[in-house]
């Protein structure tokens, strides 16, 4: 057991992060259609590899349970897409991988991020208001729903200056 009193394969401080790979898109599409009901699909997944996106993937214990994706450009990044897998969530695993989003996204130079969420997703608004992201607009029907359309919240963090610029 660790300290926090999960077994040690489910502690959040034996995951690791790192670049997705195309070899991932499989399990990284597993978790996405495991987690929404409108998922995206592989393609989509090997065409943000393609195009260079920010992909990135936290295992734990070898199994995938956690991927984000970031676009950058003119000063600002779009976070895409992030998802927890259901067995994992709670444990912080999302916050890390927000946080090396957001890291990434200042080495860049990006001055800004964004990233739309579902009003019917409270757990995420509060991770990412608790990171300091705001509301800044909403998407009119910008989401699939089981009942026609759902709206998104536009979020905008403002990320610090880099010293010496």
């Amino acid at each position: 057991m660790s300290s926090a009193g999960l077994p040690a394969a489910e502690s959040p401080h034996l995951v690791r992060f790192r670049a997705m790979t195309p070899a991932d898109v499989p399990h990284v599409a597993a978790v996405e259609r495991a987690a929404y009901p409108f998922p995206w699909s592989e393609g989509i997944f090997r065409d943000c590899l393609r195009v260079g996106y920010l992909c990135r993937v936290a295992e734990n214990d070898g199994e995938i349970v956690c991927y984000g994706i970031v676009a950058m450009g003119a000063g600002e990044a779009h976070i895409l897409n992030i998802c927890v897998a259901g067995h994992v969530r709670g444990r912080g695993i999302g916050r890390r991988m927000m946080q090396l989003l957001l890291e990434r996204s200042l080495q860049a130079g990006m001055q800004d991020v964004f990233l739309e969420v579902r009003p019917s997703n409270p757990h995420a608004i509060a991770l990412y208001q608790s990171l300091g992201f705001h509301e800044v607009g909403r998407r009119r029907a910008y989401y699939q729903a089981e009942m026609g359309r759902e709206d998104a919240l536009v979020l905008k963090l403002s990320l610090p200056v880099k010293s010496g610029e």
